[in-house]
């Protein structure tokens, strides 16, 4: 049975450009650095964000950007801060979807190495809500 999410793996370029964007970003915290030793296929970071294992891993990032996302909670009166933290930070900010009423607020923006992240202030029972008040009317 799937206990939930272990950890999220991220091939980046430059591993060092990546601790940054997750530091700042996300508050990471690093909790394991390999250095040039390897255990896994190439050097490696481990951080923790609120509790999630993220890893970042050196190689050839990906090669265009898609809608392909992870997106993270957060709430509606953090939503100016986080989005302060990511133009301070310069990375390429894509527009937002069409919302409907109820369905709540995102960011979405690409890392160094083309992974699209979003930050929402939504919930799953929010948007199913929003999205069957429409169907109703």
């Amino acid at each position: 049975m799937i206990k939930g999410i272990s950890h999220l793996t991220f091939i980046v370029h430059d591993i060092e450009k990546a601790t940054l964007f997750f530091k700042k970003i996300f508050s990471a915290e690093i909790v394991y650095d390999s250095g040039e030793q390897k255990f896994s296929l190439s050097e490696e970071k481990f951080f923790l964000i609120n509790n999630l294992w993220v890893v970042v891993m050196q190689g050839n990032p990906l090669t265009e950007k898609t809608y392909n996302h992870i997106a993270f909670q957060i709430d509606e009166c953090n939503f100016e801060v986080y989005k302060e933290r990511i133009e301070d930070l310069g990375v390429e900010v894509r527009e937002p979807r069409s919302r409907i009423d109820g369905e709540g607020r995102s960011l979405y923006f690409y890392d160094y190495d083309n992974h699209l992240f979003e930050l929402h202030t939504g919930t799953l029972t929010e948007r199913i809500k929003s999205y069957n008040s429409i169907r109703l009317t």
